[in-house]
């Protein structure tokens, strides 16, 4: 059967949303942009509309992985936090939203922080990739003006906490937790991360 032409729907994101799951499923080498477009059913011209070339198209893939994390990250703390068990609360889900996110797309965040950090990194992604830890900062600093963690700089208490709970998910992912559940190291790191913030 030929290939038919694109007339309906958002080619670009069945694109990006085709290559998560063949990167999850295959790796990012076997990635192929004459694959997907055989897979969405369109010419193997079609992708180039959009992606000039299979580096463009992780390139967007990183970026829209950063703006789906975050979305999922302003989700988890959508909620007023004005007392100190609130924002305690706040800042367990951000961590929970965290880990789920990359536990379900381990290639996808490797891939991410991958091109965020390389030398000729686009602004685009950078941007993307900067608003997560945005986030971050502003539970963090919601928790300081609540009192429920010692004065200090935000910036650097968020940068500590991100790490920590990308480890995690690092370590959970490649199955290096010697069996401990990653929700019940969450708990515990949200634990001791907490109380050594205290007033």
């Amino acid at each position: 059967m030929p290939d038919q032409p694109y007339h309906h729907g958002d080619l670009r994101r069945t694109l990006l949303e085709a290559a998560a799951e063949s990167i999850e499923s295959d790796g990012v080498d076997a990635l192929s942009l004459r694959q997907l477009a055989r897979d969405a059913g369109v010419s193997h011209a079609a992708p180039s509309r959009h992606f000039r070339d299979k580096q463009a198209l992780l390139d967007a893939l990183a970026e829209d992985g950063f703006r789906r994390m975050s979305a999922a990250l302003d989700a988890a703390i959508d909620t007023d936090a004005t007392t100190a068990d609130a924002v305690r609360a706040r800042f367990d889900a951000l961590a929970r939203a965290y880990v789920g996110f990359a536990l379900a797309q381990p290639t996808l965040l490797s891939l991410m922080f991958g091109l965020k950090h390389a030398p000729d990194a686009r602004d685009e992604l950078l941007a993307a990739g900067h608003a997560s830890m945005e986030i971050t900062l502003r539970v963090v600093a919601a928790a300081q003006d609540a009192g429920a963690i010692a004065p200090g700089d935000p910036q650097h208490i968020a940068l500590v906490a991100f790490a920590t709970f990308h480890g995690i998910a690092t370590l959970a992912s490649g199955g290096l937790l010697d069996g401990v559940p990653s929700d019940e190291l969450v708990s515990s790191a949200v634990d001791v991360f907490w109380r050594g913030l205290q007033p």
